[in-house]
């Protein structure tokens, strides 16, 4: 079965519904300008319910390392997800200081956009494929674009990836089907509003990702 990351959560409501529903990773959003952002303090608060029922993700963007020590020592994620330009050198340097595994995520528009997995593939313990946001986003993801799934297609990796990028209910077993994903993530596709999750939304996400 496809394993599902549900990112970008911020109340118990939500964060019940991704365990009840079997999201195998849960994420919390630590970077200020994401209308998903928790402080690390809140993060941990909220989510010690998703301790050995889901992997713990903390989402960052070129996070420095007062940050990273202070998300290490609060929050004790399972894995920290690289949202901005880190370098594979400052990826080894993040595993070191907060002793977490690495999701790299990376941007996808076209074919070329692979090259950079291949760098990335030996220092990481997942790639994660997003769509490139638009021009002039302030935003490195999160904000419902996709990309050509089919540029996926028949590609190997060392280790489970995910497609992540303008994915909902409607779409993700399509998406599953045609790139042969073995992990999607979804943040804004079971949103009603920027950072407003909703339960039903993310229930029925896993139930389709789960059918694919």
């Amino acid at each position: 079965m496809t394993s599902v990351k549900i990112c970008g959560l911020t109340t118990p409501e939500t964060l019940d519904a991704a365990l009840a529903g079997g999201a195998a990773f849960v994420g919390a959003v630590i970077f200020p300008k994401s209308p998903r952002h928790l402080d690390p303090l809140h993060a941990a608060a909220l989510f010690e319910r998703a301790r050995g029922r889901a992997g713990v993700v903390a989402v960052t963007v070129d996070a420095d390392d007062a940050l990273l020590t202070e998300i290490a020592l609060i929050l004790k994620p399972d894995l920290l997800q690289l949202h901005g330009a880190e370098t594979p050198a400052r990826a080894e340097q993040v595993r070191t200081l907060t002793g977490a595994g690495i999701i790299k995520a990376l941007p996808i528009r076209v074919h070329e956009d692979f090259a950079e997995a291949e760098v990335w593939d030996a220092f990481v313990d997942h790639l994660m494929f997003d769509a490139k946001p638009p021009e002039g986003s302030d935003l490195p993801g999160g904000v419902g674009a996709r990309f050509d799934w089919t540029l996926l297609a028949d590609r190997a990796f060392r280790h489970p990836w995910f497609v992540a990028g303008g994915l909902n209910p409607g779409n993700v077993a399509e998406a599953i089907t045609i790139s042969g994903a073995p992990a999607v993530d979804v943040s804004s596709g079971v949103e009603t509003a920027p950072g407003v999750k909703d339960s039903a939304l993310i229930a029925a996400f896993l139930e389709a990702a789960r059918s694919a």
